[in-house]
């Protein structure tokens, strides 16, 4: 049955519109079942068809208990744009996925998402891949698409089978005290990848898990990092850039505040070895800690997993205008900074400023090819 919120009486002459009051779907009202095994995918369509279909504010709202859900797409646009999904409760994914994703939101407009946890099963999946077998790829755990004015709070990623949170092509976004809960050895389940976007905020998270916490991919400017513990995991990375040549660049990221935590990588930006008219520019990482990070500065302009496939040229991305302020902490290996850029294009506008990392509580080294800037304070490894 549908609920309403409650609301004060008022004499006839003098109520409001039924358009002025929040309506909320319990998707147990449409056949959804707290039991993890039946399939709850059309009854949270069916609550998204009215929610979309409605002008005024609709709660869909899924309770506690544990709610198995096929692959959805909730799809725009709608006549609403206030979509609150509120989630006491625990989605699970089916555990082999042969879909790119699970949720999908797309070309929506005013969604939030609150609480709950999204559990996509993937250990199973993660070791078949460990184990060299034939398996389906796997599935993004939640993605929003060509959408703007998007709210995530408080919500759970747990086991995802590839990335967990995308943002790609969007506008406006606001994530706020996630959680993404994975094995540090767990292939491709980036915490959060944000691709295409403008406008979007991260704070407040914890991410632990087998890839990069927080990857930011072309076309994506005016991003804001704040308060985030990341590790295990391969840090925060803006890139790989440069896979095409025809690519949009990345600029305006401000990285503060956060803390990692025996991850691969520290603070990162990253680029294939051929040419690209892409560029990384007006990037801050600030107040960041370093607690046994393997490469807490890098800037990786021959960038090759695996050393697989590699064009063997010099990058075209152009990378300038990176400020490094209050890095501190410790280093697992002897380099602690690394910046190889790219002899075609040096990377140039480098700022270090109070800069103090070490290596087995000694000085660590600095490896720099091709970057040019200046520091200020106290700077260590120092090489520009």
């Amino acid at each position: 049955m549908e609920e309403r919120l409650s609301f004060l009486l008022l004499p006839l002459a003098f109520s409001l519109p039924l358009i002025a009051f929040a309506s909320q779907l319990n998707v147990m009202s449409y056949g959804a079942r707290p039991d993890g095994n039946t399939d709850s995918s059309k009854a949270l369509s069916s609550a998204w068809a009215l929610a979309c279909a409605s002008t005024s504010p609709t709660t869909i709202y899924v309770p506690q208990g544990r709610f198995f859900l096929g692959n959805v797409l909730f799809k725009g646009p709608c006549k609403n744009n206030a979509i609150f999904f509120r989630i006491d409760g625990t989605l699970v994914a089916p555990s082999y996925n042969t879909a790119p994703n699970w949720i999908m939101f797309w070309h929506v407009n005013g969604v939030t998402v609150s609480g709950g946890t999204l559990d996509a099963q993937g250990t199973s999946l993660w070791a078949c891949k460990a184990a060299g077998k034939s398996c389906p790829g796997g599935a993004t755990s939640l993605e929003f698409t060509n959408s703007d004015n998007i709210v995530i709070r408080a919500l759970t990623s747990l086991n995802s089978q590839m990335f967990n949170i995308v943002i790609n092509y969007c506008n406006n976004v606001n994530l706020q005290g996630v959680k993404v809960s994975a094995s540090g050895i767990s292939p491709n389940t980036d915490g959060i990848h944000v691709q295409g976007s403008t406008g979007i905020t991260i704070l407040n998270t914890m991410i632990s898990t087998g890839d990069d916490c927080i990857s930011i991919g072309p076309g994506t400017s005016s991003l804001w990092i704040e308060n985030v513990v990341c590790g295990p995991g391969h840090g925060i990375s803006i890139g790989s850039l440069g896979k095409g040549y025809e690519e949009a660049g990345v600029e305006n990221v401000t990285v503060t505040k956060v803390q990692f935590i025996g991850t691969q990588n520290g603070v990162r930006i990253k680029s294939w070895g051929r040419s690209s008219n892409g560029f990384a520019r007006k990037i801050l990482f600030q107040h960041c800690t370093m607690n046994n990070v393997q490469n807490p500065v890098v800037i990786d302009q021959n960038y090759c997993p695996g050393n697989k496939n590699c064009p063997g040229q010099a990058s075209g991305v152009r990378i300038s205008d990176v400020r490094y302020q209050d890095i501190k902490g410790s280093s697992a290996t002897e380099v602690a900074v690394k910046l190889d850029c790219s002899k075609m294009n040096p990377c140039s506008g480098i700022r270090m400023e109070d800069v103090k990392l070490s290596f087995q509580n000694k000085p660590p080294q600095a490896f720099c090819v091709n970057a040019g800037g200046v520091t200020s304070g106290f700077v260590q490894p120092r090489c520009l």
